[in-house]
């Protein structure tokens, strides 16, 4: 009895012993998790990001944000894992990414956060790969992005005032921010999720036009739970107007001037500084070159922003791709909108294709002196294939396809795209709109500078010129009796910045005139080339056989076989004028030979083996085939100023 007992003692000073053991191993596991990223695993956290003092605090511990941009929009769903892995080995250890309102509620009342906008498994892969997340939710968010994301459907009202207290904007982002919201809360630090900063709204500052603006977006952030940091983005000029009480102030700059930093410092003593955006590169605009920052340039301003104590996000890390028609547009310091092209490269370190660039080697290098473990390998370069030119098999002029797009709609004066009753009244976001009427006679037509954002006249479908922003008047052939008018307008790209966003709507946005008098009785066709409306394409009988004269516009269909495993590629048309792409029913984006861009990239996970299609919407000349190459040609450079 008695060595029984002695040895029940003992058993229990084990017991003891080892549950010293696990506390103490819980605490390391603690102390890991907040040095080395989410990955350490979900646990109840004490204390997120703070800036209470001159450096960044996460869990009481000196912390420097070394983060970077990839947007999962701009990124096929199937390539998130490879590009947050490759910014992993580049030293960084957070991601930053906007939140897309325009595709996430392409409709009023309508969302979408599935398959490419999944929001909720981008957090959760970021986390499982050991990121932080600094989300940054709008609800505007610029990014040259068709209306700085900001939906079409929101400027169906007349007296809209976009990123104002206006009840009708209020109102919308309220209801956004109610199904938003609930996804991202449970994704925060707090909660045992990556997020660890929330930004509120976007560089403001530059826009400022309601004080009471950001106070209602922190507001509305803060009474649906967001609990972790807030911040906001602005330039130096911007942060004088910029600012919300309860969020620190970050700046965006690609060349850096004490005076800004002195001015930072100054506005918030004895709080941690940090570029919000470092601009690794710049966007190209249509008919523009293609903008180059050189490695050369860039690293030792990152060296010097490191070395004052700064935390970084470079703006882009990947850029990806505008695919679709999402390519904002740019009226800075120029009379008429320039849209932005399909290419987001960005010149960024990591390329659209996800390649390795010289700059992402040096930053690695860089970034590896700010790590106390080495850094994960290089996840290996994804191969590209060159695949066999793809011969036009077969071609439908624009007018065959109006049998495939929505009932027409009549009305006496122009109607703009986002007032047109189509989209269950939400109005058409993107594409084209086809304008006709009927004329009985020649003479000089004129935009009045109502057309936006370019036009493609014809009378009775026959070419006869484009009215655009620069060409406002157009001579008509005379010819007998009634004729149709015909104009096929396309919206270009929403401009994405600056103080203009009110005035975004597109089609004819009033009236225009022959002979000085204004037309009327218009029959509006949406031709906005939606998935149903390409996939009702694909399966129409009225295909017409190259071997008849094929008619511009139009569209024109080609197929390429795949033998092996698909792998991405660039398509490129030469011969060609402008239009749109779609392969296997995905809209690539908008090409035009004015470039600066002459190629479309081609992700190869939107590829199969077997036969795959090719429609291009081409509005005027066509070469007859479509080639593929191995590597982008975005044009002939200049240095970014």
């Amino acid at each position: 009895m008695e060595s029984s007992s002695v040895f029940s003692v003992r058993l229990s000073l084990k017991q003891r012993y080892f549950l010293l053991l696990c506390v103490a191993a819980a605490a390391i596991i603690v102390y890991q998790f907040t040095r080395n990223g989410p990955e350490a695993g979900r646990m109840s956290r004490v204390e997120g990001l703070r800036a209470d003092s001159s450096q960044f605090t996460l869990e009481g511990e000196p912390f420097r944000i070394l983060g970077g941009s990839v947007h999962y929009f701009r990124v096929p769903r199937a390539y998130w894992e490879d590009r947050l892995l490759k910014m992993k080995a580049c030293g960084l250890n957070t991601l930053t990414t906007y939140v897309p309102w325009n595709l996430h509620e392409p409709e009023r009342g309508v969302f979408n956060f599935e398959n490419e906008l999944d929001l909720e498994t981008y957090l959760h892969l970021a986390a499982s790969l050991g990121l932080w997340v600094i989300l940054r939710p709008g609800p505007y968010i610029c990014a040259e992005w068709d209306l700085g994301g900001l939906p079409s459907w929101l400027l169906r009202d007349q007296n809209m005032r976009l990123r104002t207290t206006y009840s009708g904007f209020t109102d919308a982002v309220n209801s956004f921010f109610d199904h938003l919201l609930k996804k991202v809360v449970p994704y925060q630090y707090s909660k045992g999720g990556p997020i660890i900063a929330v930004q509120v709204e976007n560089e403001y500052g530059s826009y400022a036009k309601d004080e009471e603006y950001m106070p209602f977006i922190e507001e509305a952030l803060l009474s649906r739970g967001i609990t972790e940091l807030l911040m906001t983005s602005d330039n130096k000029e911007g942060l004088k107007l910029g600012g919300v009480k309860a969020a620190l102030e970050t700046i965006n700059f690609q060349k850096l001037k004490a005076d800004d930093i002195k001015y930072l410092d100054g506005i918030q003593p004895q709080k941690p500084k940090m570029v919000m955006e470092y601009w690794s590169g710049w966007f190209d605009l249509l008919g523009g070159l293609h903008h180059v920052y050189t490695a050369e340039d860039m690293l030792p301003v990152v060296t010097e922003i490191l070395k004052l104590d700064m935390s970084i996000n470079l703006y882009m890390f990947h850029g990806g791709t505008n695919f679709g028609f999402m390519n904002g547009a740019s009226a800075v310091g120029i009379s008429a909108p320039k849209p932005t092209v399909t290419s987001y490269d960005y010149d960024a370190p990591l390329s659209e294709a996800g390649d390795y660039t010289t700059k992402y080697h040096l930053l690695r290098n860089l970034f590896s002196h700010y790590h106390t473990q080495p850094l994960p390998e290089m996840p290996s370069v994804r191969e590209r294939r060159v695949y066999q030119p793809a011969v036009i098999q077969q071609h439908l002029s624009l007018w065959d396809s109006l049998h495939f797009t929505d009932k027409p709609f009549k009305s006496e004066r122009p109607v703009n795209m986002e007032n047109l009753p189509v989209n269950r009244n939400n109005g058409q976001s993107y594409g084209y709109t086809l304008y006709e009427t009927t004329i009985t006679s020649g003479g000089a037509l004129n935009s009045l500078n109502n057309i936006r954002d370019r036009a493609l006249v014809f009378v009775d479908k026959h070419f006869t010129g484009v009215l655009d922003y620069k060409i406002q008047e157009l001579a008509l052939p005379d010819g007998k009796g009634r004729r149709t008018l015909s104009l096929l307008v396309e919206n270009c790209g929403r401009v994405n910045y600056g103080k203009t966003l009110d005035e975004q709507r597109k089609g004819l946005v009033g009236d225009i005139q022959l002979n000085k008098r204004p037309l009327r009785d218009f029959i509006i066709r949406s031709l906005d080339m939606k998935p149903g409306f390409v996939k009702r394409l694909e399966r129409s009988g009225h295909w017409m056989s190259v071997r008849q004269r094929p008619s511009c516009p139009g569209f024109f269909q080609a197929k390429f076989y795949v033998n092996s495993f698909p792998r991405d590629t660039f398509l490129k048309l030469p011969g060609w004028n402008k239009g749109v792409v779609f392969i296997n029913g995905k809209n690539l984006g908008r090409y035009w030979s004015i470039g600066p861009q002459q190629t479309l990239y081609v992700p190869g996970p939107w590829l199969h083996r077997g036969d795959n299609q090719v429609i291009v919407f081409e509005e005027q000349e066509t070469d007859g085939k479509i080639q593929f190459a191995s590597s982008p040609d975005f044009g002939m450079t200049v240095d970014v100023q």
